[in-house]
């Protein structure tokens, strides 16, 4: 199985920086990264896809964070960094890490979710 653990949410003045982390614990050899994405849910919205880094480096962002935020990867783990600058308030919501393993080789693809982290931005 696999399990993430989330750390770094809180709560920031409007342009402020927060990074968040989410760390994944592998205990089936069988799993091998294939992604790893920020989402986020504000009260009453839809969950949305924040930013994504795939195992070969390639990344994804959601329009209204590109150039503010920066998705990353620890190389000799699985975690994935989301560092977040010139914070707006409409950035408040719960940031949730999913990941994608697959086993073994093309068998299947898996998602895990992390339990979410708030994030709140204001003065």
């Amino acid at each position: 199985q696999v399990q993430l653990v989330e750390s770094g949410g809180g709560v920031v003045e409007p342009g402020g920086s927060l990074r968040l982390s989410c760390a994944a614990s592998v205990s089936d050899s069988m799993y091998s990264f294939n992604n790893m994405g920020w989402y986020r849910q504000a009260p009453g919205q839809q969950r949305e896809l924040v930013a994504k880094i795939r195992w070969n480096g390639n990344t994804d962002y959601l329009d209204s964070v590109r150039g503010r935020f920066t998705i990353s990867k620890a190389d000799a783990a699985d975690t994935v960094y989301l560092q977040m600058g010139t914070l707006r308030p409409e950035d408040t919501a719960v940031y949730y890490c999913k990941a994608v393993y697959e086993y073994g080789v093309g068998v299947s693809m898996h998602d895990f979710w992390g339990q979410g982290t708030q994030v709140t931005v204001s003065s």
